[in-house]
């Protein structure tokens, strides 16, 4: 795991964080890609991943199961 010290700047009303090239090729992002801060236990994590994607996956998942005959027929199978 890279740990590195990251100062923020002044951007308009907020602050911005400004990643290393090397940090933004480990994890295979760049210019106007969106990450997400998630605040954890004991501090914040970054990540590229939507954090409540995943949920509405499961969410949906399981109404296609329940009405799977449903979804069939409206695809003509």
């Amino acid at each position: 795991m890279a740990i590195k010290e990251i100062k923020l700047q002044a951007s308009g009303n907020s602050s911005s964080a400004i990643l290393p090239k090397p940090m933004l090729d480990h994890l295979h992002l760049g210019q106007h890609d969106t990450v997400f801060a998630v605040e954890v236990e004991g501090g914040i994590l970054l990540t590229p991943y939507d954090p409540t994607f995943r949920e509405a996956m499961a969410i949906a998942d399981e109404g296609m199961r329940m009405y799977r005959n449903a979804y069939r027929e409206l695809a003509g199978k």
